[in-house]
């Protein structure tokens, strides 16, 4: 019997809205969605039945991460970085690790950005260096989602020989030489233990290595980031579909009292809903014109990729500064959940590759240029 994603995400979503608020007010970890996820097997979505997953795709996923940023954008994020780093787990890494991800047993996550390079995550600044059979590793991420609880890292370094841009290798949180700084305290999603990280002398073995040496660039590009793209797409969606929800509930509910008038009489109004509706389902078409794209190996599929997370960014902001313009002074307080949501949809835009750097990539494209000189 195949894995009905849909309901268990929909149930996924249940746990994630119960503990949003105060995973938001708190800047906690989403443990209870986490467990969750783990036990509705979600979190070995993407891992090969071989290994005892369910091998299921980009959309599948994706599915999964609009359900639950709808909820908690926390939730979805720490989600996304655990399947963008199982993906490439599961194509280069170990069987014993990659059974543990099927079965729900291991979490993962990506560890790119640097503070020498910022968000130019596919050129690290950070070091391998072999000694016969192993390598020292020694770099400053400055954030990795999930720091503190994901059981292992995707870790990129510049590559131990060669002028290649990058190596990735299976980093365990718990490594000798690994040091995690203190926990996350930021604008949006602020559950999702998102910390600077620095490896001084970190020792793996060569067989920790994912891909060949120089080989990190092009599983980023092939592996990493059509999946990447379509998830941050997918909690970008999410946020702005809850926004419009809200916003709509918020119209309909509230009146004018002393004329008998519901905010949503008002023209202005339905024309800010409207319009917001708009923007949504504009993204939607081409969040899912994206991942058809990617299934069928179309010749705009990286083009897509791109264009996606650059729009859905876009498009999370404006729908989350009109809900707040519409909710007006309730939209202020918390418990109503537009501005949570206002500033977790503002994480999308300089989260690398950022919106600034994504339209320069699709000029280029569009141009007939090549996107990294």
């Amino acid at each position: 019997m195949s894995f009905d994603h849909v309901s268990a995400a929909e149930q996924l979503a249940k746990v994630a809205g119960q503990h949003a608020i105060a995973v938001d007010a708190d800047a906690t970890f989403p443990l209870a969605t986490v467990e969750a996820a783990r036990e509705a097997g979600l979190l070995g979505l993407l891992s090969s039945a071989e290994v005892g997953g369910h091998g299921l795709g980009h959309r599948a996923a994706a599915e999964v991460i609009e359900r639950v940023a709808r909820e908690c954008a926390s939730s979805a994020m720490v989600l996304t970085m655990h399947y963008a780093g199982a993906s490439v787990i599961e194509a280069h890494g170990p069987r014993d690790v990659r059974e543990a991800i099927a079965r729900g047993e291991h979490l993962s996550t990506l560890a790119f950005s640097e503070a020498g390079s910022r968000s130019h995550f596919w050129a690290p600044l950070g070091t391998a260096t072999m000694s016969g059979d192993e390598a020292r590793l020694d770099a400053r991420k400055s954030w990795i989602t999930s720091a503190h609880h994901a059981d292992s890292y995707v870790w990129s370094s510049r590559p131990s020989a060669g002028d290649e841009l990058c190596s990735l290798w299976l980093m365990p949180r718990d490594a000798d030489g690994l040091e995690v700084a203190s926990g996350f305290d930021g604008l949006g999603l602020r559950g999702n233990d998102s910390c600077p990280v620095t490896a001084d002398g970190v020792r793996l073995p060569e067989a920790n290595r994912l891909g060949g040496d120089g080989e990190g660039f092009g599983i980023m590009m092939q592996t990493v980031l059509p999946l990447f793209s379509v998830l941050i797409s997918a909690g970008s969606i999410g946020f702005a579909e809850a926004a419009v929800a809200v916003t709509c509930e918020h119209a309909g509910g509230l009146k004018f009292e002393h004329i008998d008038s519901k905010l949503a009489d008002l023209p202005t109004i339905r024309a800010y809903i409207a319009r917001m509706r708009i923007e949504v389902d504009k993204t939607r078409a081409l969040w899912l014109d994206t991942l058809d794209a990617i299934e069928t190996g179309r010749e705009d599929a990286m083009l897509r990729v791109l264009e996606c997370k650059a729009a859905s960014g876009d498009s999370a902001s404006s729908v989350l500064d009109t809900a707040m313009r519409v909710c007006g002074g309730l939209a202020f307080r918390k418990d109503v959940g537009v501005e949570r949501r206002f500033r977790d949809a503002r994480a999308a835009l300089v989260m690398a590759p950022t919106s600034d750097q994504l339209y320069d990539f699709i000029g280029r494209a569009v141009c007939g240029m090549e996107l990294f000189d």
